[in-house]
């Protein structure tokens, strides 16, 4: 999989002074990210006329570089400041640009608008003077880009530190930062790009990219493919869409270990009745099962904490999701599971952790020893080594009834393929987003799992 890096304010700062330390210069920085993000505005806007805004800082460099290459190329090109640079390269830009230059407060609209006020590091909001007037701005043109971030926006949390417009285009220089794929701050870009600045951006984090899946060899049969468990519980239906999932996930084989043995099963699936612990014991003490899910559907009771214990018992290939999350406690969970959390289970399991999702998510798996799938609109999979992958922008119709257990079920057939669980997760969430697509509006949770063998095949 081709990966595009995420790194945090520090990490951007430690990866240019590392570039700086091996002899390029600072302004020579500003060139390189100024120029790669003028060449994208000039493929995109042509010879609109555009109006560059810039901050006193190096970001407001960048700005006064991209705005003396497009009127290089023609474009009709005005400057407004809310200041004096403030660096030695923003005042060497700024000087290099011969044209006019006005107040912000004073500038008149244009049809582009590029945001240079203010890029990584922010640490508080907009004056709100400068914030209405941006927005205005954005408002009324025709095309909008921020420079590295949108203004107002903390980098690394992805919070909105005041009012941010929401723009067409944002270019992220060298790498992308949290910001660009944590909500709230993701969605004040329609688009967005990764300018490569010709600087090492190496980082354990990386945007969720689309996997590459292997079609089953000459030699495959149901077995040798992954034998998926799903473990039952009071909600059959839960458990149920879980299975279907799994048995359009990739793997060979499906076996739902019911409460109650459904009546609508498909019949490529076994269902085996298991009333009770010593019953799924004896379920799984098949050694060909090579992963079990457990969780969708289960109950929160003794007895689903029975039927919770039974799945776990020495297992190394695991899924853990739903109602088993409310019901083991940390220290419980075998090492290499793969655990699928939304907001209030990660909480309850985790407690109150601080720091980015990010942040969060890794220290979940590292005190886990599993690889945990933090859901939402934008999911973190983070590993217990501290491996990373950011999922961002999924469909708003994932929030229906049932859209987490056909993950659940995709991520346990994705870990009986590969045997990997950080692999298996990251492939999961992204078949799920594409499935998602590709149902398009109003979807069930059954609808989506149809889907899910047109996602497999778009990656062969």
């Amino acid at each position: 999989m081709s990966v595009d890096p995420i790194l945090t304010a520090a990490q951007m700062r430690a990866a240019e002074q590392a570039a700086f330390a091996n002899g390029l210069s600072e302004y020579d920085l500003m060139e390189r990210a100024g120029a790669a993000a003028a060449e994208i505005i000039w493929r995109a806007g042509g010879m609109r006329d555009a109006l560059i805004l810039c901050g006193p800082g190096n970001n407001g460099g960048d700005g006064f570089v991209i705005a003396r290459l497009l009127r290089a190329r023609g474009v009709p090109v005005r400057v407004a400041v809310t200041g004096e640079s403030r660096t030695s390269s923003g005042q060497r830009a700024r000087d290099l640009w011969n044209g006019p230059v006005e107040p912000l407060a004073q500038a008149a609209p244009a049809s582009q608008i590029v945001d240079a006020l203010f890029g990584t590091g922010l640490s508080r909001g907009l004056e709100q003077v400068v914030a209405d007037r941006l927005g205005a701005l954005v408002e009324q043109a025709a095309i909008s880009y921020a420079i590295d971030l949108p203004s107002g926006v903390d980098s690394d949390s992805g919070a909105l530190l005041s009012a941010v417009p929401r723009f067409g285009v944002c270019i992220a220089l060298g790498a992308f930062k949290p910001a660009h794929l944590l909500y709230p701050a993701a969605e004040r870009a329609a688009r967005l790009v990764r300018a490569d600045i010709g600087i090492d951006v190496s980082s354990d984090c990386h945007r969720l990219s689309a996997p590459t899946i292997a079609a089953p060899g000459a030699g495959a049969h149901k077995y040798n493919r992954g034998l998926v468990a799903v473990i039952g519980g009071s909600m059959a239906g839960a458990s149920l869409l879980a299975a279907r999932a799994a048995a359009h996930g990739g793997c060979g084989m499906v076996r739902l270990i019911a409460s109650t043995t459904p009546s609508c099963a498909p019949d490529a699936i076994v269902t085996v009745a298991a009333t009770g612990a010593a019953e799924i014991g004896t379920a799984l003490a098949d050694r060909r099962v090579s992963v079990v899910l457990v969780g969708p559907g289960l109950g929160r009771d003794a007895h689903a904490r029975s039927r919770l214990e039974a799945a776990i018992e020495g297992r190394s290939g695991l899924v853990i999701d739903a109602d088993a999350l409310g019901l083991i406690a940390p220290e419980e969970i075998p090492a290499n599971a793969i655990l699928t959390p939304h907001e209030g289970e990660f909480v309850r399991l985790f407690g109150d952790l601080s720091g980015s999702k990010i942040d969060r998510a890794r220290a979940a798996a590292k005190r886990s020893r599993g690889v945990i799938v933090y859901k939402g609109a934008d999911s973190v999979i983070a590993a217990p080594d501290g491996r990373v992958a950011v999922a961002s922008g999924a469909s708003p119709w994932l929030s229906t009834a049932g859209t987490g257990d056909v993950l659940a079920g995709i991520a346990a057939a994705r870990l009986a393929v590969t045997g990997d669980p950080f692999r298996a997760a990251c492939e999961a969430v992204w078949l799920h987003g594409e499935a998602a697509r590709r149902a398009g509006s109003a979807f069930i949770a059954d609808d989506l799992i149809g889907h899910v063998p047109a996602a497999i095949a778009s990656r062969l």
